[in-house]
């Protein structure tokens, strides 16, 4: 019950010369990598976001429309336990992300910082320090504005 007119298909024809795309050596990793890192854009200026809590100090890197360039924090650096939320360990962190964020020529920052912990004003001190020029400091510490329900009063 096959067709009639079916015509077997031919395997295509292998030539033994190769092609010039597949002579060329192939590109190394390191290579790859360099021309990842030279086609990153240049941000002359960005902002500089610190979280300081009772646990642990975060900053991070963005350009001004909010994209994040690159982060540190300080178990990422090797703080442990109550280290982590130290002003020591918020200047370490400081350091470390400056040191990440040179590639995109970040000179500038505007500092917002949030949270109540102790890596608050060391952190912005380290920034200065590790050549950052800052262009202002903002607290965008959230404050409740009421809060949640009081406890039923206690009867005695």
């Amino acid at each position: 019950m096959a067709p009639e007119n079916v015509q077997p298909i031919a395997a295509p024809e292998t030539s033994p010369v190769s092609e010039p795309a597949a002579a060329a050596a192939p590109v190394s990793d390191a290579a790859k990598r360099r021309q990842k890192r030279a086609a990153r854009k240049q941000v002359p200026s960005g902002n500089a976001y610190i979280q300081a809590t009772y646990n642990n100090t975060i900053i991070t890197f963005t350009d001004k429309n909010g994209n994040a360039l690159t982060q540190c924090s300080a178990g990422q650096v090797g703080f442990k336990g109550p280290k982590k939320s130290t002003p020591y360990a918020a200047g370490i962190i400081v350091k470390n992300a400056v040191e990440k964020v040179k590639p995109w020529g970040l000179k500038e920052v505007n500092v917002l910082v949030k949270g109540v912990g102790s890596g608050r004003e060391a952190a912005i001190r380290a920034l200065n320090a590790n050549g950052m020029q800052i262009s202002g400091i903002k607290d965008i510490t959230p404050i409740p504005h009421n809060g949640p329900r009081a406890r039923k009063p206690r009867r005695v």
